[in-house]
């Protein structure tokens, strides 16, 4: 079982470096010999995705088909914004919008996807459709002449992209309103509408708000039909960050965690997460097709048809950012045209159960304690010490035994801030990890946070 070994850099700088050098153009048996060598050395320092170890970040070893895809789509070099460069790219992209779109309930006539290099473009390119929605003279005269002062509503636990997005699109990190959490750290809908109540108050004009469906900080899914009555209230784009719990919408028996989800305004949902998939592969719906091509507002006499026809009505450029685009959507619909939804949806409920099954045994755990039930596929928790420590040194606790159990390497966690305390953070996308494993974490844990207590212990005692 292995985790992440980190290597000195200066080790695999001094390694990549000797590779680098001595290349010649025409020595096939150096260039093998070599080539093994880089595969060996980029094998060996990453992340072991397919290792029970393997508890850590938000991706998984992808579907073995999905891979072999990547080297077809390497090889024949179509990107994907144009139809006469990526004509079957193009044509998939399209296919999957209505075969996932049956699952997500957009109206079937009016809806639109796009597919974009990563969640964090996704979400930009739907804050900035909903920017130009209210402010259709932005694109033009840019934000300095309006009279109001525009302002995004987010959730406390959002991705950091988001509110990178905002002083992207000119809106400012102030002018981000910060919406309450309940006990699950979900948008809390009620006191949502204090905090923009008291936003208006200020003079801050909100035209959107961002909801998560699976957040990175817990897994929290937003309460989307209460949040949707707000919008429809206020006059709000809701846009949903489902870049990770999105996936959820193929399995029947996961989908109701994001009821509601049919209501909003636009949704980001990376299949390189949790559809199982090589990164990069993001998906952008928006409920209304005409609000797609509201981000982008541009001429370019070289790339743009003038004139319509069969041909053009598959391009994607007027809709995303990229020109020159990956056809990411390969990776996805060809394992989903051999297999359909049931290998997703299977591998999704026994990754939720797994989550499941870790909160039970933290919660019969006296060193241990769950903090929120989880919603998706991510657990965050504490270990507590016999030695009763105050928050803060709880905290320095929690990052010290994260450190400590990456470096044996065993095991790869994560950490997170909650309420400005840290806590551990296990996420699980390989479905062969068993509850055995889990306990042998946590072994792992106790004996880490054993010899942490016995240090400063002996620290404490020792003479000044």
């Amino acid at each position: 079982m292995r985790g992440l070994a980190l290597a000195d850099p200066a080790l695999i700088l001094a390694s990549a470096v000797k590779l680098t050098r001595g290349g010649t153009p025409d020595d096939p048996e150096a260039h093998a010999r070599k080539l093994g060598q880089i595969i060996d050395l980029y094998a060996r320092t990453g992340i072991q995705v397919y290792s029970p170890g393997y508890m850590g970040r938000q991706f998984s070893g992808p579907l073995p088909v999905s891979a072999v895809i990547e080297l077809v789509s390497a090889v024949l070099t179509q990107p994907a914004s144009f139809y006469e460069a990526g004509q079957l790219p193009n044509v998939a992209e399209r296919i999957m919008g209505e075969e996932l779109n049956r699952f997500l309930g957009f109206p079937a006539d009016r809806f639109a996807m796009v597919t974009t290099s990563g969640g964090s473009l996704a979400n930009l390119t739907a804050m900035l459709a909903a920017r130009n929605r209210r402010y259709p003279d932005a694109w033009r005269d840019g934000l300095a002449g309006l009279a109001s002062r525009p302002a995004i509503a987010v959730g406390e636990d959002v991705h950091y992209s988001v509110t990178r997005a905002a002083g992207i699109l000119g809106i400012g990190d102030g002018q981000l309103v910060r919406l309450p959490l309940d006990a699950e750290r979900r948008i809390d809908p009620e006191r949502a509408r204090e905090a923009l109540d008291a936003a208006a108050a200020r003079g801050l004009d909100v035209f959107c708000m961002v909801a998560s469906a699976g957040s990175t900080s817990t897994g929290a899914i937003d309460p989307f039909d209460a949040l949707a009555d707000i919008a429809a209230e206020r006059g709000l784009w809701l846009h949903v960050d489902g870049a990770h719990a999105a996936s959820l919408l193929v399995s029947d028996r996961l989908r109701p965690r994001l009821r509601g989800i049919e209501r909003v305004d636009s949704l980001a949902w990376d299949a390189h997460k949790t559809m199982f998939v090589p990164a990069v592969c993001t998906m952008l719906f928006y409920r209304d097709a005409a609000a797609a091509v509201g981000a982008f507002q541009q001429e370019a006499s070289y790339v743009f048809e003038k004139t319509a026809d069969i041909y053009t009505a598959f391009d994607a450029a007027d809709k995303n950012f990229e020109c020159t685009k990956r056809p990411m959507i390969m990776s996805l619909w060809v394992p989903w045209a051999l297999y359909g939804r049931a290998p997703f949806a299977e591998k999704l409920e026994q990754l939720c159960d797994m989550t499941e099954t870790a909160r039970t045994i933290l919660a019969r755990a006296p060193d241990f304690v769950p903090l929120h039930r989880p919603q998706s596929n991510i657990l965050c928790f504490r270990y507590l010490p016999e030695q009763m420590l105050d928050d803060a040194a709880l905290g320095r606790l929690q990052g010290e035994i994260r450190t400590r159990v990456r470096a044996r390497g065993r095991f790869f966690i994560s950490k997170v801030d909650l309420d400005g305390q840290a806590a551990l953070r296990v996420v699980f996308m390989n479905h062969r990890i068993t509850a055995d494993h889990f306990h042998q974490l946590l072994d792992e844990i106790r004996e880490v946070a054993g010899a942490i207590m016995v240090e400063r212990a002996e620290t404490e005692k020792a003479p000044a």
